[in-house]
């Protein structure tokens, strides 16, 4: 690991996209720690709540990482009127999609809430929230694509800052609405919203006015939108997968036990923490893969995704030794009862030895998604969660097998999808040069 001349930028792209990650849960952890005061119910309302919108807002991601991939290439080949244009389209698909999902959401609301299976005192709750939290999809949509526009300009800092800003509003804001004019659950929804139309605001004027200096259309222009609205249909193919996968651990994790089944919300929510690091360096090889190939230079593209695929490797690691390490007391912090913390002790384990294959998966997904793979990245993705994880996870449920078996079964499609990546990296059909990649 001697310096590399990649290292400057990967930290200047990664450390920022860090930090946004970071940022972007402490919507539902303010809204948590404050709802939480209001009451048991009120807090059941908000997880309801909260696990449909951040499903929505998951599928929703190809806003963010078909723009850096698209504007990174263009700014690549020096096209910055191009580059707008593409950020311009990406903000209009979002304002379309976010609409459309609002009014959807609303006219579903009731079935939505009633599927997910609230009890009668949470219902009333979960149904205001989520009423209420619809109204700032749009920004949202809006929101992801501004951000994969400035990070394929290779500035992820002005994303991360316009999000600080935006959750320390919402903090101040909800304090007021829930506590001052005692709104309850109602109130901390409205100050979401406020503050994610807030951001969207800053974000299109920031956007607008680069577009402007630059001499791009801020009207919508069809092909482009059209061309984000394809590739993005097949990153939410991808991500459908993905949730696919994940959810189903935590209905197969349920069905074995209740000690079972809190063990793995903890293990689960740890593994999300240790991939933030990797995701960073993913949002990093979204915009520099995408900047080297769109400026036709393909062997840079090669050398800084190697070196990026080396520090992932190296986080990895260093991540094996601390949860080995630390597993006991992190598990103690979540849960006094025993046995839940016996199961979830265990399963870290696996999921400690997991880190340096899935910091492989992680990095070259952000190197393949900047190089415009999101069709084959698909195909890995469905392969790996329906032909090699489905069975195994569904053999673990039959035998009522330990929670660490079900880590296993997540460590083979962590498994597959990186021998997928791997095969796709090592040959030279992802270094396709140009300032668009054919559909």
């Amino acid at each position: 690991m001697r310096s590399s001349p990649y290292d400057r930028e990967i930290r200047r792209l990664a450390i920022p996209a860090l930090g946004s990650l970071t940022v972007e849960p402490l919507y539902v952890l303010v809204d948590t720690a404050i709802v939480g005061h209001l009451g048991t119910a009120q807090l059941g309302g908000l997880g309801v709540a909260g696990v449909v919108l951040t499903s929505m807002f998951a599928i929703f991601n190809f806003l963010a990482y078909s723009t850096t991939a698209a504007v990174a290439r263009r700014f690549g080949a020096g096209l910055h009127r191009e580059a707008a244009e593409q950020g311009v389209a990406g903000i209009w698909l979002g304002i379309g999609l976010g609409v459309l999902l609002a009014f959807a959401g609303l006219a579903g609301s009731q079935l939505i809430v009633d599927a997910m299976g609230a009890s009668a005192t949470v219902h009333p709750y979960a149904l205001t929230y989520l009423r209420i939290s619809l109204a700032g999809i749009p920004a949202v949509m809006i929101v992801l694509g501004a951000t994969g526009y400035f990070r394929g300009l290779q500035n992820t800092a002005l994303p991360f800052v316009v999000l600080l800003a935006s959750n320390l509003l919402n903090l101040v804001v909800e304090l007021v609405l829930v506590f001052g004019l005692d709104l309850g659950v109602a109130g901390s929804a409205w100050s979401t919203v406020v503050a994610q139309w807030v951001a969207a605001t800053v974000f299109v004027v920031l956007v607008m006015r680069r577009a402007r200096r630059e001499g791009a259309s801020i009207r919508p222009v069809a092909t482009e939108v059209r061309n984000a609205g394809k590739v993005g249909a097949t990153f939410s193919v991808r991500t459908g997968a993905l949730l696919l996968a994940l959810l189903g651990a935590t209905a197969v994790a349920a069905r074995i036990g209740d000690a079972e089944v809190a063990a793995y919300q903890i293990t689960f929510q740890v593994w999300l923490l240790l991939v933030l690091g990797l995701d960073a360096i993913a949002i990093a090889g979204q915009a520099m893969v995408g900047r080297y190939l769109g400026a036709g230079t393909a062997t840079e593209a090669r050398a800084a995704a190697t070196r990026m695929l080396q520090w992932g490797l190296l986080i990895g690691v260093v991540l094996v030794v601390v949860v080995v390490l630390a597993r006991e007391p992190l598990v103690a912090v979540f849960t006094p009862d025993d046995q839940v913390r016996a199961l979830a002790a265990q399963a870290l384990l696996v999921v400690a030895l997991l880190q340096p294959m899935g910091a492989v998966v992680f990095v070259l997904d952000g190197v393949l998604i900047g190089a415009g793979e999101a069709r084959y990245l698909a195909i890995v993705t469905i392969v790996a969660t329906f032909v090699v994880y489905t069975p195994i996870a569904l053999l673990v449920l039959a035998a009522t097998g330990p929670l660490w078996t079900l880590w296993l079964a997540l460590g083979a499609w962590i498994a597959a999808r990186c021998i997928g990546n791997v095969w796709r990296f090592v040959g030279d059909r992802w270094q396709i040069t140009g300032s668009v990649r054919p559909l």
